[in-house]
């Protein structure tokens, strides 16, 4: 053969192997003829111009995740705080990413280190405690904005920690304190305005029903008695009995002594039994009045039950 022929084949071998490029699905190539931007291409298998006439400069299309630096700043009521953030962004215009911008990463990284700033300078405590989504969003609006020019399109941004000062901490752990407090406070005030307004309706019934209160009383009698084994005195007020003591005439002397005798006799036998007998009769003389002489004269109170 033409040895001119084989050069040719070859050096034409060579171009097409040299000028083959292969470009990922998330790649795209920005081709430069004699430093003249053409075009982008991708993605799969591309061909340039060979021998140096055109060159391409690879660019990534996926997201990227940029770790914001911390940033110490103070809010706009005087509170000095430590904030740092993550911006998520991704390259939608290869050719201004490669030809508007020197470096896309480090501009955008700076322009959200400075923004970040900005809006927390702006905002008060408050406000970046409890509205982190509007801050998020602010943020990442102002970002979008500003790196439009450079084909960058940021799909979120998202505020991951405020450090505050150890006294800010301490304050608004007092300042939370004090608002449980407060709220137990009005809990209990409801609870005790319900309570008074059913004892009120509670007063009205038995006020209509004189015997509700006696039976009460011998209620909770019977339930002291349940829950101890131990001798209780209980303070028997004259109006109790009432009820028993009033009739169409006026009762007389020994009818109203019999019938205190008979209350503090019921009253006693709802305690509990004990050995010493003596004694609940002579603390039920002294119940109704009745003196020492007059009981040893008298007719006993209780029966008394001796132990054998």
């Amino acid at each position: 053969m033409d040895p001119l022929l084989i050069t040719l084949l070859a050096f034409a071998g060579v171009g097409i192997l040299t000028s083959a490029r292969v470009l990922f699905e998330y790649e795209r190539g920005v081709i430069f003829r004699l430093g003249k931007l053409t075009r982008a291409k991708g993605p799969g298998l591309i061909f340039l111009v060979p021998f140096g006439l055109e060159r391409m400069k690879k660019m990534d299309l996926r997201i990227v995740a940029l770790d914001i630096a911390p940033q110490d700043t103070i809010t706009k009521d005087n509170v000095s705080v430590r904030v740092n953030a993550v911006l998520y962004f991704r390259v939608v215009d290869p050719t201004k990413a490669v030809v508007e911008i020197e470096d896309y990463y480090f501009a955008t990284s700076q322009l959200a280190q400075t923004t970040l700033r900005s809006v927390i300078g702006q905002s008060e405590l408050d406000e970046l405690l409890a509205e982190r989504e509007r801050i998020n969003e602010h943020i990442r609006t102002i970002i979008d904005e500003g790196s439009d020019a450079w084909g960058i399109e940021v799909t979120g941004v998202e505020v991951k920690d405020i450090d505050l000062p150890k006294e800010m901490k301490r304050a608004m752990a007092k300042q939370a304190e004090a608002e449980r407090e407060r709220r137990a406070k009005v809990i209990n005030a409801l609870g005790e305005y319900q309570a008074s307004a059913k004892l009120a309706a509670a007063a009205e019934i038995i006020q209509q029903f004189p015997v509700a209160i006696q039976l009460r009383y011998l209620q909770t009698v019977s339930e002291v008695a349940a829950e101890s084994n131990s001798t209780t005195l209980f303070p028997i007020p004259i109006d109790l009995f009432a009820p028993f003591l009033q009739s169409g005439e006026p009762a007389s002397e020994e009818a109203k002594a019999k019938a205190l005798k008979a209350a503090a006799a019921l009253m006693v036998d709802a305690l509990p039994a004990t050995e010493d007998q003596a004694t609940l009769e002579s603390t039920a003389n002294k119940m109704i009045g009745m003196t020492e002489k007059e009981a040893r004269e008298g007719e006993p109170l209780l029966a008394s039950e001796s132990d054998e």
